[in-house]
């Protein structure tokens, strides 16, 4: 199995969930990290463990999750993922709670190439994306 393959969407949720809690200022503890993705602390415990043996984060024990460099990156792609599929269906009508649930979803399968064209797209419509509401500067 690749490390491509081993990232499920769960993982990839937890990885972005402690990326979140550290941006935020906040420990990422595993109670926490529970918390703020709605979630048994057995499941998170459990999917922290699977991220350690990707090399993606570090944690002592009962201390605060880190992030490797790999997975500190992994995490802003996975961010920058939602964020653009949010401002996306934002922009196309959508309201911010649909846009933001979906863009959970999409954010998993969308391909490197549809995420350029999106981008591309916003670019071209003047739309910044941002973090938890749409800035929109029109010229």
């Amino acid at each position: 199995m690749t490390e491509r393959n081993a990232m499920t969407m769960s993982l990839e949720d937890y990885l972005e969930g402690v990326y979140m809690l550290i941006l935020a200022k906040k420990p990422a503890r595993v109670r926490d990290i529970a918390a703020s993705l709605g979630v048994k602390t057995p499941s998170v415990v459990y999917g922290i463990a699977a991220l350690k043996r990707l090399g993606y984060v570090s944690q002592e024990p009962y201390g605060s999750v880190e992030l490797t460099p790999a997975g500190l990156q992994h995490a802003k792609d996975i961010l920058r993922k939602h964020k653009t599929l949010t401002t996306f269906f934002v922009f196309i009508g959508s309201s911010e709670e649909a846009a933001e649930a979906d863009a959970c979803k999409f954010e998993h399968a969308i391909s490197h190439e549809t995420l350029t064209a999106i981008e591309r797209f916003l670019e071209r419509n003047k739309v910044k994306v941002g973090v938890g509401r749409l800035f929109q500067s029109r010229k």
